[in-house]
């Protein structure tokens, strides 16, 4: 779309090594790539004057914040998705009616916690829970919630998810801060987005939201009460516990998922397996949905300083997928540490903006430093982007610090050094029928440890 507007922007593209973009046509006009998820609050909070983003971020940051600062100006017509609802098979929850005469709590799951809120609260459902995930929430129903908020063609494949909602229709579109509309002329960009459009020959109205109701018919499933539920994670971690298991000589089939299965099969007799985000877990299993699961130390931390009396608790050390949590600067700025770092900022009266996927370990990393005035920014990817012009300081996670580095970026500091830890609901592990079957699991996972 860029390219048939003649933006003349070179380095966009997949993987690219460089977060800043510059316009070949337009010289005043500078970009910057981040998670599409932090973009609208971006431009909410009047860091940039336009973005391009999922109209799906858009109305999960104004489902909660309804006043917010964003104005949808282009609907780009690409990037179709839809969100709905779902519910899974060992609930009689086969229509919208029965979930909100159902005097059961409903537990739902969702990246997109305000719109799932605003589902449960517009249909008044009696009971609820927003439990907010990084990902992968299709997997959860039917044995760890009721109802799932998720997009098209995130369905496991063998969960029996069945549709209830439709909750939102979307595309890409182009958002504006509301003050830099008013203000700045952005005519000659819009123009150049316009003429684009229509030589795609894609419509520029917005697209509305949906309700339509779709009900479908659910299968049943039975759970053994004696059952363990571990949660493996997916992503980069996959490669370092496949390995751990073999050792351990723990048989795993369809894991890791060419096909996207999240229920692999293992020779663990009296084991059930799911495969969730690393990020969720401690969360997870301090609500009891699962028993145990393999995290990093950096999450359970994250976890443990928003939620100090939890109920999780390491099990073992796994010592395996270590990185270090570090912080960060721009390397042009001038100071060494982070006292340093501090009396800089304190000098001149200003706040430390503190950006960050971890936000308590951030936080935490603020008041031990007693940096005074801070603000802790949280992000969902691409934090090196936002230094130095929307935040300076990075409390992130690195194994090298090769990518640090190729972003003119410079480690002050190393918080901590994280690897992969069984963790375990401490209630369930120590006083449930479960527990002896917990203990021989850490038993045999401890034989495939490198020490």
């Amino acid at each position: 779309m860029l390219e048939r507007a003649e933006w003349a922007i070179d380095g966009y593209v997949e993987g690219a090594r460089s977060y800043r973009l510059k316009s070949g046509r337009f010289p005043g006009l500078l970009a910057k790539i981040f998670h599409e998820k932090d973009i609208p609050i971006q431009v909410a909070i009047g860091n940039y004057d336009l973005g391009i983003c999922g109209q799906d971020w858009v109305e999960e940051l104004m489902s909660k914040f309804p006043s917010v600062e964003v104005i949808e100006l282009r609907n780009l017509g690409y990037g179709e998705g839809t969100l709905y609802m779902a519910a899974g098979g060992n609930r009689d929850l086969t229509d919208i009616k029965t979930i909100r005469e159902t005097s059961n709590a409903i537990r739902i799951v969702s990246e997109y916690p305000n719109l799932a809120e605003s589902f449960a609260l517009k249909n008044r459902l009696r009971r609820f829970s927003i439990f907010s995930l990084w990902g992968a929430a299709g997997a959860y129903p039917p044995e760890s919630a009721e109802l799932a908020l998720i997009r098209e063609g995130e369905e496991v494949p063998d969960s029996d998810l069945v549709p209830v909602q439709n909750i939102l229709n979307f595309n890409a579109c182009l958002i504006a801060n509301k003050n830099s509309w008013e203000k700045e002329d952005l005519s000659i960009l819009l123009a150049s987005i316009d003429k684009a459009l229509r030589t795609a020959g894609k419509r520029t109205s917005s697209t509305e939201i949906k309700a339509d109701k779709i009900t479908g018919e659910y299968s049943r499933r039975s759970t053994d009460n004696g059952t363990v539920r571990l949660a493996l994670p997916d992503g980069h971690q996959q490669k370092h516990v496949v390995e751990l298991l073999r050792r351990a000589g723990i048989n795993m089939l369809d894991y890791p998922s060419a096909t996207g299965n999240r229920r692999p099969e293992t020779n663990l007799e009296g084991v059930s397996i799911k495969v969730i985000r690393p990020q969720d877990m401690p969360l997870q299993v301090a609500n009891g949905n699962f028993d145990i699961a393999i995290t990093g130390k950096d999450w359970v931390l994250e976890h443990l300083y928003q939620f100090p009396s939890s109920p999780v608790t390491e099990l073992l050390d796994l010592k395996s997928s270590w990185v270090k949590i570090v912080a960060v600067i721009d390397d042009k700025l001038l100071v060494n540490d982070l006292q340093e770092l501090r009396d800089y900022y304190a000098e001149r009266s200003l706040p430390i903006r503190v950006a960050s996927e971890y936000v308590n370990i951030a936080d935490k990393c603020a008041r031990d430093n007693h940096m005074g005035m801070y603000r802790v920014i949280p992000t969902w990817g691409a934090t090196e982007a936002f230094l130095p012009e929307d935040a300076d300081l990075l409390i992130e996670n690195t194994e090298t610090g090769g990518t640090i580095a190729r972003h003119n970026l410079r480690i002050i500091d190393t918080l901590f050094e994280s690897t992969a830890r069984l963790i375990g609901n401490k209630n369930i592990v120590a006083a449930s029928d479960k527990s002896d079957r917990i203990i021989s699991i850490v038993k045999l996972l401890k034989k495939g440890v490198k020490e």
